[in-house]
């Protein structure tokens, strides 16, 4: 399964929103070398790649939840992928701090592909139930329903600092363009404490 970042979101709308209502650049790998400036990272395709790091960059880590620890009133982004049926299904779900409601809300394509969506919503209500685990979400504009099942992983995001940065750790790089048109990374989701971003 095509598991994703939000948290983070991953995150794109904690790195700043200007990347709410479209697809953004993220790079997924291990981190091969830290400099100054730039972070090398070997991607998930195995290729390595140097980018700079933003002066502003936010860097983070994940905290791991259960389902049953989203209560009603939460905000929560989850990437999900559209069944034949129409049913979305849960690749990842982060719960956003209270600081962060309202970051990106609505409803877009994601970058799992032409049937992977994210959703930025309020928690209407969570279902824990024998005939299947849900969340009702409302957005303005619009509702959905979303199939959580037991492997996805279910996180919320810590603020961390760039000791995080360490050769061999997880990491998920959000990019977005500088002033001079350079892709830097605004946002880093740091693997911590065995816990590797989705």
């Amino acid at each position: 399964m095509y598991r994703i970042v939000l948290s983070a979101l991953i995150l794109a709308q904690f790195a700043g929103g200007a990347a709410a209502q479209s697809v953004p650049q993220r790079i997924r790998g291990t981190i091969d070398h830290v400099a100054a400036t730039t972070i090398t990272i070997r991607a998930d395709d195995g290729k390595d790649q140097t980018i700079p790091v933003a002066p502003d960059a936010r860097i983070v880590y994940d905290r791991a939840l259960t389902l049953a620890d989203i209560k009603a009133g939460e905000f929560i982004g989850t990437g999900a992928t559209k069944q034949a049926d129409g049913t979305l299904v849960a690749d990842e779900v982060t719960v956003f701090p209270e600081s962060a409601r309202g970051a990106g809300e609505g409803q877009r394509p994601w970058i799992g592909g032409p049937n992977s969506s994210m959703t930025n919503a309020n928690v209407d209500e969570v279902v824990l139930a024998t005939s299947g685990r849900t969340m009702k979400l409302s957005y303005k504009g619009g509702t959905a329903e979303v199939v959580v099942p037991p492997t996805t992983p279910i996180v919320t995001f810590v603020p961390g600092d760039r000791s995080l940065l360490l050769p061999g750790k997880v990491v998920v790089a959000y990019l977005r363009p500088g002033t001079d048109g350079t892709m830097a990374a605004a946002t880093l989701t740091v693997e911590k404490d065995g816990v590797k971003p989705p």
